[in-house]
């Protein structure tokens, strides 16, 4: 059974039949396999011999902005380096768990890069993600589901997979959809590291970025995260009475802090601590990777580097404030690497209000508690939003990086908002 249907973000240039579609990819993909085998990504795309992976037929995609809020600023850097990606309505068609038949797995994507030295790394990251992502799945279930090819794939090339397509012919593990979109992604932040990795040598470039990346897939998600930006999920939660007066409490000494506290929220939570309250908690879903974390600073030290601080911030050799990254080729004999951190899937729940994927601009001013105390805000703004700015009626994105600006953040800030409860497709 060969899956060679159409992905949304696929570079694959639409054809003038599903047939057609079908006979052209079956022409070239006992070639673009061995290709794939041996070189990734990087090498489908380069090679004549795979004419249908072409960057060059690159369809352009963009959710809904109800569906997606997404916003970037400058601020008060001389240059804008973040870039960031949102996709939330890639259709993949995964073989049934019984039937084997073909049913479209409904998969999103959000992403944030943070360059620095220049924006070279975080765009190329974000021109090549979905490309390479598209082209990681396909190989993979191609190789795995395909009658046709299965007996003249070396047993090398399914090792590679980690997979037995045999095994798979007539049932699957339940979440082997899950287990495919995990490991296209990690293949594809791999080779978009090699292929920078290649540009950069090429063209002497010292810039490297952060990659943090969210899918969402069959109500549940899962987070990869290279450097410093930050995924998490805003979830409304019941407090009761003590814990209503504990955030009463801490609202008033940020209310001391910062005179430009919303009034109005502080006035209407001391009218509603006595019951109980209902708000959002915040729930951070990846780790920096700064250079005094305990493991990581164990391994730059092992490789050669050293961690001092500069200007208050822990760097590798004094110089690069995160200890992992695509790019930075200059430090990677240093023990600085690419290697994502990943939280594996993990379900989503009804309480779960919206994810927030963005860069560190916008935490140089805020908790994460903060963002989604905001956004909270912007929710309920009919009672406790009176106070919420004009740009929040923009995008939530939009209100997030333009509250971290006003607070005073000085670097760049990208910002990608999903409301879930308005993207219920993606639940089983």
């Amino acid at each position: 059974m060969r899956l060679c249907s159409t992905l949304i973000s696929s570079p694959l240039p639409a054809p003038k039949s599903r047939e057609e579609d079908i006979n052209n990819v079956a022409a070239e993909s006992s070639t673009c396999l061995s290709i794939y085998k041996y070189g990734g990504a990087p090498a489908v795309f380069r090679s004549p011999n795979c004419p249908l992976w072409n960057l060059q037929n690159r369809r352009s995609f963009s959710s809904p902005a109800s569906r997606c809020h997404t916003a970037a600023i400058q601020g008060r850097r001389k240059y804008q380096e973040d870039r960031l990606l949102c996709a939330l309505d890639l259709r993949i068609p995964f073989p049934g768990k019984k039937t084997g038949t073909p049913k479209d797995v409904l998969v999103g994507i959000a992403a944030v890069f943070d360059g620095h030295s220049g924006s070279e790394a975080s765009e190329m990251a974000s021109q090549l993600l979905l490309d390479y992502f598209a082209l990681h799945i396909y190989f993979l279930l191609d190789a795995t589901f395909s009658k046709e090819l299965t007996g003249k794939l070396p047993n090398s090339l399914m090792h590679l997979y980690d997979l037995d397509s045999q095994r798979f012919q007539d049932s699957l593990p339940l979440n082997f959809h899950l287990d495919i979109l995990k490991e296209a992604l990690l293949r594809a932040i791999y080779d978009i590291d090699a292929t920078f990795t290649k540009e950069a040598s090429t063209r002497k470039l010292d810039s490297g970025s952060t990659a943090t990346i969210a899918l969402i897939a069959d109500g549940q998600l899962l987070v990869a995260s290279i450097g410093d930006s930050k995924a998490l999920l805003c979830s409304e939660r019941y407090e009761t009475p003590e814990e209503a007066k504990a955030t009463l409490i801490e609202l008033y000494r940020e209310r001391k802090r910062n005179q430009d506290s919303s009034p109005s929220r502080f006035s209407d939570l001391k009218l509603e601590h006595r019951t109980g309250l209902m708000r959002f908690i915040a729930k951070e879903l990846t780790k920096d990777h700064h250079p005094d974390r305990e493991d990581e600073i164990l391994r730059v030290k092992a490789a050669g580097g050293y961690v001092t601080k500069w200007a208050g911030v822990p760097r590798v050799n004094g110089q690069l404030a995160v200890s992992r990254s695509i790019g930075d080729l200059t430090y990677r004999s240093y023990g600085v690497i690419s290697a994502p951190e990943v939280m594996d899937w993990q379900p989503l729940v009804a309480n779960d209000s919206y994810l927030v994927v963005s860069s560190d601009g916008i935490f140089e001013k805020l908790e994460v508690q903060d963002a989604c105390d905001r956004l909270w805000e912007v929710k309920n703004q009919t009672s406790f939003g009176a106070g919420v700015p004009s740009y929040c009626s923009i995008s939530l994105a939009d209100c997030l990086v333009n509250t971290a600006f006003e607070k005073g953040s000085m670097d760049n800030m990208a910002a990608v908002v999903v409301p879930l409860k308005s993207n219920l497709d993606w639940e089983s």
